[in-house]
């Protein structure tokens, strides 16, 4: 299949937006990396086969994880620099990369993503998968928007008596604050809507 490029119209440009994980940076284009409602999320070099932008983004030696979205890349560190002291490398590299119509994925991750969430809410009775299909609904609209503004992503993994696992992306990862989140934002809100929650658990919480 051909590379996933993109070539913007006009010069592209970039600015940084703090994420509520101090170690996380958001970097905002005026250009889309990804259709809406998909995301990527690279742990490690090894894990960005798919994309050369990201692949090329951990040969900074500061550079610990990459998280892609719409028109976003959110870069977690695993330096003690300051952030004001790598902004203006990345931001360049970005831009350069991207103005220049560097590949940024081999393949569009999207149709992975929509069969591995449907694989997902497949593997149950047709019960649990009405309820997977509301729990899905509501982070889509409700949770996803705001998780991210703040840089990551949430993405639905399994409903299986009561219990809804999620998975956390990009800034979310390593964040401080997000099992306060989870536990006190996502959790209340699909008890209150879907009264089948139980509990709320997370995939991809991590410490740097």
């Amino acid at each position: 299949m051909a590379e996933h490029t993109i070539s913007p119209a006009t010069p592209v440009s970039i600015y940084a937006e703090a994420s509520p994980n101090p170690e996380s940076m958001k970097f905002v284009l005026n250009t889309t990396l990804l259709s809406d409602g998909v995301s990527v999320d690279y742990p490690n070099v090894e894990a960005a086969a798919n994309s050369p932008l990201a692949q090329e983004l951990f040969n900074f030696d500061y550079v610990g994880r990459v998280f892609i979205a719409a028109n976003f890349v959110t870069i977690t560190k695993t330096t003690d620099l300051q952030w004001t002291h790598l902004i203006p490398e990345l931001r360049t590299f970005l831009k350069s990369y991207v103005e220049a119509g560097g590949p940024i994925f081999t393949v569009d991750p999207a149709a992975e993503q929509k069969a591995a969430q449907e694989a997902a809410a497949g593997n149950s009775s047709e019960q649990d998968q009405q309820t997977s299909q509301k729990i899905i609904d509501l982070l889509d609209n409700y949770v996803r928007p705001a998780v991210e503004q703040d840089g990551g992503n949430i993405t639905f993994r399994s409903y299986q008596d009561g219990i809804v696992t999620v998975n956390l992306q990009g800034s979310c990862s390593g964040c401080p604050s997000a099992t306060v989140t989870l536990k006190s934002g996502i959790e209340n809100l699909l008890k209150r809507m879907v009264p089948e929650v139980k509990e709320v658990v997370a995939e991809g919480i991590t410490a740097y």
